[in-house]
Parts: structure tokens; C-alpha cells; sequence
């Protein structure tokens, strides 16, 4: 069992926790996750690493609301308990471990909280580091100072316009890339698959480098269950023990968007059985 020893809501229906782990915590690195299991009747899911301290034993996890296992997560608190804490899994980040120069780093949504640890990796190595961090409005950005802190350069998108550029984050990338596309070493985008799909499409109309972090369906998070496979430059990897990074120019988005939504169904009765649940309790 693995205990809560902080909750926060950093925006509607977005969560952070901080879990007692301390093996978890010793090893982890920059763009490594875990798998959870919230009690014995509970469905395994994959929740990036959003930050760690190895001297508390502390993890941090970052999660928004989507389903029913994180709906049924974020009404736990401070104190409570999590039957399985699984990690770190998957590969650490090759970003952020030399000095590669100019980096743009591309935040939507709750990508933000995958991507802040890398980031700090990339900036403690002397890069110069440009950083795009977008939301569907004001209201659901968070970490805004600690992405700042980092950040040569920094720009805030909402697709309404409530804060900063009225747009999505792949607008402000095309204007960066367009003027100093051959500065750029790579670019690293994080978030939903459609913006990470158009981040992808941007870099490479500018030959430009560009790697993705893969948000796939997964199960055991080892390689076994196969959920999470993706053709990969013509060739099947699995984004559990291959990645989750990968050079977004090979990833065949079609088949990955189709494969993460083939469960929309049975998610959507899950939660609903969930909700009725705790409205008869009360809840």
C-alpha cells in the first residue's frame, strides 16, 4: 500500500498527489511513469511522473480527470491509500543530458506536468529553452512559474484567448520555427494526441526535429499485454518498454489515435455505473 501524503487541485478536475515511494522515487527519471491500481477491484492505468524527490521518497503525480479509475482517484485525499504503485517504467529521457543548444519544449494541457521535469533537465544542461505552454482557457493552466522559471523564452496559447495568444500551441510554434527553425535543435511536445499530431506536422514542414511522449492504453506497462504497440517508422514498438518518446515524424498517428479510443464504450459505462454508485451512497 502506498499512502497520499498530499493532495492539491490545480485546476478543474486536474490533480496533483504526492505518494510515499520511496524505491519508486530512487530511480525515477525525467519522462519515466508508473502504474497504479487504486484497490483490488480497480483497472491498472499509466500516470506520468511529474516530479520526484529521492531524499523524501516522495513522487509526484499529475492527473486529470477523464475516466472512471481517475474520477474514483481524485475523490481520494491527504491520507488515504493506493494499492499498487508500480516504477519507474519505460525509458528515461535522452533530452537534457548535454548541452544541445535551443530547445523548444511544448506544453498542452496536462502535458505540462509531463513535460516540466524535462525541461528543468534541459535547462540545468545549459540550454537555451523556449517554452510553449497552451490550455483550452485560463482556468485549466497551472505550474505557470514553474515553467517560467526554466525558460529563456516563454509563451502562453488558450484556444479561447482568456490568457495570452488566442490559438493553439502549434500557431505560436510555426511563428517561432519559421523564423529560427535552423537554431532549433529539436523540439519536445507533450500533450493530447491531436496537438502533439499538429506540433509534429509544423517541425516537419521545417526540418526540424521533433519527439512526442505517447499517452497509449496499457496494462501490465512490461511489454507483455501488447495494448499499448505502435507502428513506429513501419515497424510495431510498444510505447511501455520503447518508449514513451519517440521521434513523432515515425509514429503512424492514425493508427495510434484509433487504437487510443477503442475503448470509448466501455469507459464511458464504467464511469456512469461509478456515478450512479456514489449517488446512491450519497457520495
Amino acid at each position: 500500500m502506498f499512502k497520499i501524503l498530499r493532495k492539491e487541485v490545480l485546476a478543474p478536475k486536474i490533480n496533483l498527489m504526492e505518494i510515499d515511494a520511496p524505491v519508486v522515487a530512487r530511480k525515477a527519471q525525467p519522462g519515466q511513469f508508473v502504474i497504479i491500481r487504486i484497490h483490488d477491484h480497480g483497472e491498472r492505468i499509466p500516470l506520468t511522473i511529474a516530479d520526484f524527490d529521492r531524499e523524501k521518497g516522495i513522487v509526484t503525480l499529475v492527473f486529470q480527470e477523464v475516466g472512471k479509475t481517475t474520477e474514483e482517484l481524485a475523490t481520494y485525499t491527504a491520507g488515504d491509500y493506493i494499492a499498487d504503485f508500480v516504477g519507474p517504467l519505460g525509458k528515461p529521457t535522452e533530452h537534457g543530458k548535454k548541452e544541445d543548444g535551443k530547445v523548444v519544449c511544448v506544453a498542452g494541457g496536462v502535458g505540462t506536468a509531463v513535460i516540466f521535469p524535462e525541461l528543468r533537465n534541459i535547462k540545468d544542461h545549459d540550454n537555451y529553452t523556449i517554452t510553449i505552454q497552451g490550455a483550452r482557457n485560463k482556468d485549466l493552466l497551472f505550474w505557470v512559474d514553474r515553467m517560467k522559471q526554466y525558460s529563456d523564452e516563454y509563451y502562453i496559447t488558450t484556444d479561447d484567448g482568456s490568457l495570452g495568444r488566442k490559438g493553439f500551441v502549434s500557431d505560436q510554434l510555426e511563428d517561432i520555427l519559421a523564423q529560427q527553425a535552423e537554431q532549433i535543435a529539436y523540439v519536445l511536445a507533450i500533450g493530447p494526441i491531436p496537438m502533439m499530431r499538429a506540433c509534429v506536422n509544423v517541425a516537419t514542414k521545417y526540418n526540424t526535429k521533433i519527439y512526442v511522449s505517447l499517452n497509449s492504453i496499457m496494462v501490465d506497462g512490461t511489454g507483455m499485454c501488447g495494448s499499448c504497440r505502435v507502428t513506429y517508422f513501419g515497424k510495431t514498438k510498444f510505447a511501455c518498454v520503447d518508449g514513451p518518446e519517440f521521434d513523432g515524424a515515425g509514429i503512424d498517428w492514425d493508427e495510434f489515435d484509433a487504437r487510443n479510443k477503442r475503448f470509448i464504450p466501455q469507459e464511458q459505462l464504467a464511469l456512469k455505473r461509478f456515478r450512479e454508485l456514489r449517488a446512491q451512497k450519497g457520495a
